[in-house]
């Protein structure tokens, strides 16, 4: 497992340490679990961001977020989003869907 190292201030290692005696893990662990959880809602930011703007059809936004499209459609439902897609993207969508 590769090794990487970051620079925080005190208060976001203190930040840290308290959520590791929290979870009664080490550290390590705890950022891991961090990074993991952090980059899933980045993913998810992201594929909203750009479902709701338009710029991706539903199956992008699915690719983008690493979720299913079932998954998405749930995301979508629960978050409300609307787009602006054209009929030929509700077709690939459902396409895609219909592979699945």
């Amino acid at each position: 497992m590769p090794t990487i190292s970051a620079r925080l201030p005190s208060e976001e290692k203190a930040e840290l340490d308290d959520v590791a005696a929290l979870l009664s893990e080490d550290r390590s662990t705890t950022i891991r679990k961090a990074l993991a959880e952090g980059l899933e809602t980045l993913r998810i930011r992201v594929a909203v961001e750009r479902y709701q703007s338009g710029d991706v059809s539903a199956a992008e936004a699915a690719r983008i977020a690493d979720l299913s499209v079932a998954e998405w459609l749930d995301v979508a439902r629960e978050r409300n989003l609307t787009t602006q897609l054209t009929l030929s993207d509700l077709e690939l969508d459902a396409d895609t869907a219909a592979e699945l």
